[in-house]
């Protein structure tokens, strides 16, 4: 509620009562904020120092380490923030003093000027001076200076003075460019090179940078960055095909030393539709719940394993598709095992909906929905009783039975894409969004606190997201070249 002393006058006793109210329920709202987040960043400050005798390897030390960092970074651009709404005065931050750029680095110079030096009083204004400010750049594999030179321009006559302003950044009177600073979370995040990497891999081309300084940059931009994911992710819960999967990440407990399993979840818009985007969302557990509230109001149809921590969702009205690729892997590595005949029929059966699939990918949805029924509901009708046949002839317990059984099972929900030209046939296009967290975890080692876990999940959200098409073609590549009978899909 905004009200304008001009209006306070004329407000009855009632609503001024009900402003009151709402301003106190406002400033308690952000003061218990303020409160939580100073006491988070009076923690992270003890394990920061503490950290140094806790029983770590070298490695693990410097994962901590870097993750303390942009830790207390973001918990501190938070803070400002909110106090910055309420406080009357500026507060005065103290800087510690930085070191000039090194003098042999490349200069490019970037002049800032007014649009018009004239006067308002007609006068031609004359240049006084100018203010210079220094910016790291980075283009791969070489470190540059931006100069900015803003020059100052007067009138001598009205003793006026004007001044291009300053362009908005990512870090407030910081060194970075966005340049440098995407260097830095695309190396972190895509590329899986923890901070004390980094450091080394800069210092090697002249640049002496602190990876507590790193680190404090990835927390801002962490902070910064975003209400981008939430618009993403916005964008993709307005789609009424939403993929989902989640991946284990390791988590350190600081103060114990120890870790324990998390989960990185992933969501993604149907693999046809307009937006290819991935958000991915890091939590404390694999418990369906976090599903529930990254979900919200969202009712659509969810492309999923069989985990159960889905299955609360499809009793408050989402509609479960299951994933035929998980279906076929339960032949295949029946198959891989000992050579089952029943597995090698099934994969056969499987494959040639694959081939139709590959067929008809490009086409639009109504077209799409025909041709599988005119083709693909045969097979799999026919397919469907080829098993519910041979699991009567089966031992409950054996591999064979658990393998049909977990088709026969999910029939419906395996079979909804043939009545839905807008549905994909399997979850292979959010496994592939979710691929590059396994090979990220060996560099890893482990989240640093659920702090970072979220703000790691959120800058992976965007940069997956930037390289999201070319992935999903690449999907379709494999797919090509899919034969009819074993190889995976």
């Amino acid at each position: 509620m905004v009200i304008s002393p001009e209006q306070l006058p004329h407000m009855s006793a009632d609503e001024l009562r009900e402003v009151v109210q709402s301003l106190f329920k406002t400033l308690t709202f952000k003061q218990a904020t303020i409160d939580k987040l100073t006491h988070e960043n009076a923690y992270l400050k003890r394990l920061k120092f503490a950290a140094q005798s806790e029983r770590f390897s070298a490695e693990q030390r410097s994962l901590l380490e870097e993750t303390l960092d942009e830790d207390l970074q973001a918990v501190s651009d938070e803070i400002e923030a909110l106090s910055a709404t309420d406080a009357p005065a500026p507060r005065v931050k103290e800087q510690p003093k930085r070191q000039p750029l090194p003098a042999n680095l490349p200069r490019v110079e970037i002049r800032h000027e007014p649009d018009s030096t004239t006067c308002s009083c007609g006068c031609q204004m004359k240049r006084i001076g100018e203010d210079v400010a220094e910016k790291l750049d980075y283009q791969p594999g070489v470190f540059s200076v931006e100069r900015h030179i803003r020059g100052k321009w007067a009138c001598a006559k009205c003793e006026t003075l004007i001044q291009a302003p300053v362009e908005a950044h990512i870090i407030d009177k910081g060194i970075p460019t966005t340049g440098l600073l995407a260097q830095v979370l695309v190396a972190k995040f895509a590329d899986h090179l923890p901070l004390y990497r980094q450091e080394a891999i800069f210092g090697r081309a002249g640049v002496a940078i602190p990876r507590s300084t790193l680190g404090a940059w990835v927390g801002s931009c962490g902070v910064q960055l975003q209400p981008l994911v939430d618009a993403l992710k916005a964008d993709i819960l307005k789609h009424s095909v939403v993929h989902a999967d989640e991946t284990p990440v390791q988590m350190l407990k600081p103060g114990t030393g120890k870790t324990h399993r998390s989960y990185l979840w992933a969501y993604a818009a149907g693999a046809f539709e307009d937006t290819k985007a991935v958000v991915y969302d890091f939590c404390e557990s694999r418990a369906g719940e976090n599903a529930k509230v990254f979900l919200g109001d969202w009712r659509g149809s969810l492309v999923c394993d069989d985990f159960s921590g889905y299955k609360q969702l499809m009793t408050q009205g989402v509609t479960e598709v299951g994933c035929l690729a998980h279906a076929r892997r339960k032949f295949f590595d029946l198959h891989a095992s000992n050579k089952s005949q029943i597995a090698h029929g099934a994969l056969e059966q499987i494959g040639r909906v694959y081939d139709i699939e590959r067929e008809i990918k490009e086409f639009d949805p109504d077209e799409r929905r025909r041709i599988r029924q005119e083709k693909s509901k045969p097979l799999l009708d026919a397919f469907h009783q080829w098993m519910i046949l041979h699991r009567q002839k089966i031992t409950d317990g054996s591999a064979t039975a658990k393998a049909l059984d977990y088709s026969l099972r999910r029939w419906g929900a395996l079979t909804r894409f043939v009545d839905n030209g807008q549905l994909p046939v399997d979850n292979n296009h959010i496994e592939n969004q979710i691929r590059p967290i396994a090979i990220g975890r060996n560099n890893w080692l482990f989240a640093g606190s659920l702090r970072a876990g979220k703000r790691g999940a959120a800058v992976m959200s965007l940069i997956q997201s930037a390289l999201c098409r070319a992935r999903h073609r690449a999907l379709y590549a494999d797919h090509r070249t899919m034969p009819n009978g074993l190889a995976s899909p």
